[in-house]
Parts: structure tokens; sequence; C-alpha cells
């Protein structure tokens, strides 16, 4: 990694790393009495760690110019290679947590093994760890392959990358020492929210310079969709957590809104969350591994185009269904609930996209367990996105709300589409980025995919039961007008549906963890000379464009 940077690149990265440690020096005196002061010795000790690492390879010979003759897939291995750790060490604790659900006596007596602690730590290594980092490589991968260009610079990635996965951590261990905003999806506090801020513009600067270099004139619908996710997450992440510490040494803040507007803020935030983050990147991720791993463009381009404007205007607006039947205005929640419904058009022109993009290549999917993950991601982006606009539906959602229903509908999307095409997309760029003619094991990756099937099945169809189960049993009365069922009956009716659901999800983690070992060992594995080194420079041939079909 040092050795590709150039002098002044080393000097800078040096200087930033002084900088990260003399702010963990601040926190950990000022926070002595405070949690902030253990983020403090975090943030220093990653300072220190990092000016060691540039300090050993700072004399090394500069890089030679020929390098700009390439791409600059470095960042993007590591991207990957983080992804995957975090979603293995994730998805144990989410598993973790799913069994002690079933089983509450399986834990220990100390405060940080608490589910409320413990849960907050599954859900952000999922989607900002495991989701995030492979967002990020991808981009950058999408990115100089559609423009035909090279990074602008060598630093900027690797500080994207690092810094993203700093905030990671401080995020998750901060819930494990209590630290936490309670916000879903926004629980890290201010100081760890600010240097996201910090790394998040980089990399909206960084995308933009890319693109501003391009030798290719068309912008491939994929970047329109990474664009809209970095834009739209860094106006999400500002807004939602405006707040003011209670001092400069205390790890606590408080938000600037209070009460229904608090929380009409949140869903705002959390529901374009999964608007931008876990769909509009994921579908740029989808438009550019797809048609590469089908040899066939997009079925139509148009329809991209049509679906990412549908997707943008109509996802802003959304956010109010999860507050139903509460004290929000009634307008409100009728607006989210109408913009919800409307939604599944653009969601389904992208689903139908991509699977009509297979035409004419079934029998490549029937055969190839990595286009199989990306095909039966959008099977799942269908489905998961048809559920969501009908649990929006007031009558609905008075059933489903706060049931395990709801539940299932997260994880139909988070397993089945967002893992999937993750890890079709992994599959299809490890080969390809370490110069291997196949993954180390083609036999693992099939396994890996009937275990992820199996799993995602498994948890979502015991969510399903689970969660209208419940909802018809805290709506049953009996002939006096009272409840028939107390909330305990309720709890021992869904014991079998959570040993279930913890069953489905040690499958996924199971797959999982035999990817992990798979990518391992393909890069392990011994280089091939087969390939043509001449593809990766940026000017050696058109990019993916998606022509327009006939008709169009």
């Amino acid at each position: 990694m040092i050795s590709q940077l150039t002098k002044t690149e080393r000097l800078l990265a040096l200087v930033i790393s002084v900088f990260v440690a003399f702010v963990g020096l601040l926190m950990a005196g000022a926070g002595q009495a405070d949690p902030l002061g253990a983020h403090g010795f975090v943030v220093l000790g990653f300072g220190i760690a990092m000016a060691f690492v540039i300090i050993s390879g700072y004399h090394a010979p500069e890089p030679a110019k020929e390098r700009l003759a390439q791409y600059y897939d470095d960042p993007v291995k590591a991207g990957i290679v983080l992804a995957m750790a975090w979603a293995v060490f994730a998805m144990f604790i989410g598993d973790w947590v799913a069994w002690l659900l079933a089983y509450p006596e399986m834990t220990f007596d100390a405060a940080w093994a608490s589910f409320g602690r413990l849960r907050p730590v599954h859900t952000t290594g999922v989607i900002f760890g495991f989701g995030g980092n492979a967002l990020i490589a991808t981009s950058l991968h999408v990115m100089q392959r559609t423009g035909r260009t090279r990074l602008p610079d060598q630093l900027s990635p690797w500080f994207v990358l690092i810094g993203y996965n700093l905030f990671c951590v401080l995020a998750v261990s901060g819930y494990l020492m209590g630290i936490t905003q309670s916000k879903e999806y926004a629980e890290p506090e201010w100081y760890a929210d600010i240097w996201l801020v910090i790394v998040w513009v980089t990399y909206l600067v960084l995308y933009l310079r890319t693109l501003a270099r391009r030798k290719e004139p068309h912008i491939y619908v994929a970047n329109w969709y990474y664009l809209a996710f970095i834009l739209v997450v860094a106006a999400l992440h500002i807004v939602n957590n405006l707040a003011l510490p209670t001092s400069f040494a205390n790890a606590r803040s408080y938000p600037i809104f209070s009460g229904v507007q608090d929380a009409m803020v949140q869903w705002w935030y959390g529901h374009n969350a999964v608007a931008f983050f876990l769909t509009a990147g994921f579908l740029g991720m989808l438009y550019y591994y797809l048609p590469k791993g089908a040899g066939r463009p997009i079925f139509s381009y148009r329809m991209s185009i049509v679906g990412f404007w549908g997707i943008t205007f109509f996802y802003i607006w959304v956010g109010s269904h999860h507050l139903h039947h509460t004290a929000l205005p009634q307008w409100v929640q009728t607006l989210g609930m109408t913009f919800s419904v409307m939604l599944l058009v653009p969601s389904w022109i992208a689903a139908a996209n991509a699977l009509l993009t297979l035409n004419g290549a079934w029998r490549k999917v029937r055969d190839d367990a990595t286009l199989r993950f990306m095909m039966v991601a959008a099977v799942f982006y269908g489905l998961s996105t048809f559920e969501g606009s009908f649990l929006a539906l007031r009558p609905v959602n008075s059933l489903s709300h706060y049931t395990d229903w709801t539940v299932a509908h997260v994880h139909a999307g988070t397993l089945g589409w967002n893992s999937m095409v993750t890890f079709g997309a992994i599959y299809y760029l490890v080969p390809r980025l370490w110069k291997r003619t196949r993954m180390y094991s083609p036999a693992l990756v099939e396994l890996h995919f009937w275990l992820s099937i199996a799993g995602a099945f498994v948890y979502v169809f015991a969510m399903w039961n689970s969660g209208i189960i419940q909802g018809l049993m805290w709506r049953t009365y009996n002939e006096s007008g009272t409840l028939a069922y107390s909330f305990l009956d309720s709890l021992v009716a869904m014991h079998p549906y959570y040993v279930a659901r913890a069953a489905g999800g040690l499958l996924f983690l199971v797959g999982t963890v035999i990817g992990f070992y798979n990518i391992v060992m393909t890069i392990r594995g011994a280089q091939s000379a087969a390939l043509d080194a001449a593809s990766e420079r940026p000017g050696f041939a058109p990019a993916p464009r998606g022509a327009f079909q006939a008709g169009e």
C-alpha cells in the first residue's frame, strides 16, 4: 500500500495519521471519567499504528509512472476482504442474538452481552461494515471500468476505506460500552458522526473527480445509482444527526429535534437509508455485475433510467409509513402510505429489467452459482419491495406493526437481496482482481449458494408465521371484551419460530464462513499467466454501455 503512494501522498498520509492520533489523545485526556476516553485511546492507537505503517515504507522508491496506465484496484481488493470479515463477524453476532431470543438463559452476566447492546452491533456490522465496504469497493471498481479511467490519486481511496472502517469500529465498540443515540441505524454518537462526515465528503469528492476525468463520454447507469447513494446518504446522515453534545468531554449528546418531529426526521432518515444505502447503491452493483456475469447488455436502458428517477423521487416521501397510529399528523401518514404504494412501480421496473437481461443466458444461470446469486437477489428485491408497499397500507400495518412480520420483511431484503447480490459481485470480482482462472473451489461457491438460499427461506418463513400469529393474538378479544391472550402467551407461542429463525441464520452464517474461506484460498492461489493484462488498462476497451435496444 505505502509503496504505491507518491512522496507527497506519504507525507500527507503521515500528517493525517499524526493529526488523528492527536485528536485521540485529546479525547482520552478530556474523557477520563467517561466512555469518550476509551474511544480516545482507540483513536490514538489507530493513529499511531497508521503512522508506523507509513513510516515503515516512507523511504521506499517512488512508484513507477507506468502505474498510471493501469486501473488502481488495491483499495477495491482491501474493501472486499474487509466486507467479508465484517459479514462473518456481524452475522455471528446476529445469530447469537437470535439464539438468545429463543433461549434467554444462554447469556453472560455482563452489560455488554445484553440484547440492547448486541443487536445494534449486528445491524451496524451487517449494514455498514459488510454492505458499506462492499459498496465502496465495487463503486470504485465500476467507476474506473465504465469511465475507462484510473482513480485520480492513490491516497483518497485509502483514506475513505480506512477512515470508514474506523467509524465502524467506533460505532460497534461504542454499543458494547453503552454509547448510543438510540436511533435506528444511527446509533453512533456525535464525534463518530463528525468523523463519518469528513470521510463521506472525501468519498463524494473522489467519486466526482473520477467521473470528471473519464474517457468514456457516456455515464453508465450504475454510476447514477452509486452517486445517488453517496449524495443522499450524506444529506440524511447530517440532518438526522444534528445534535448538541452535553460537553466536549462527554460522549452523550441531545438531538436538536424533539417529540414527533424527531420521530419524523428519524424515519425520514431510516427509510431513506434503506432507499439509498440498501437499494440505490446495490442496484448500481446489480446493473454492472449482472450484465457482465451474463455476458449480455441490460435488457432496457430506458427502463433503468425510468426506474432510477422513480426510486429517487418516490422513496424520499415514504418514511412516515413507519409511524402509522402515532401522534404524527394523519395526512403525513397517508402521504407516506400513498408514495409507498407508488414506489412499487419503479422497484418492479428494476427487478424486471434485471431478470429480462438474463434472456438467452438461463443456461449460464443454471451452471454458474455466481450469476445465480445475482438472479436470486433480483427476485428477492422484487418480492421484498412488494411486501414493503403492502405493509405500508394502514389496515395491514395495524396487524404487522411491532411484530416479527417486520423482521421477516427486513431480512428478506438484507439476506435475499443485499447479501446475495454482494456475494455474486464479490465472486465475480475476486478471480479477476487477483488474476486467477476461477475461484479456489467452484463446489464451495455452489454450497454457499444453497446454504444461503436455505437459511434465508427458513428465516423469513419462520418470521412470517411468527409475526402474523403475534398480530392476531394481540388483537383477539374474548366474549367479555378483554384480550384473550397475554403478552406472555404470545411469547410462548413464538418459541418454535424463534428456534427456526436462529437455525436459518446459522445456515446463512455457515455459508458466509465458507465463502470467506473460498475467497481467502483464491487470493492465496497461483496467479494465472493466461489472463490478459491489457484488459486492465483504462483505455483498452469501451465500457459496457448497456446500449439501447431496438425500438428505444
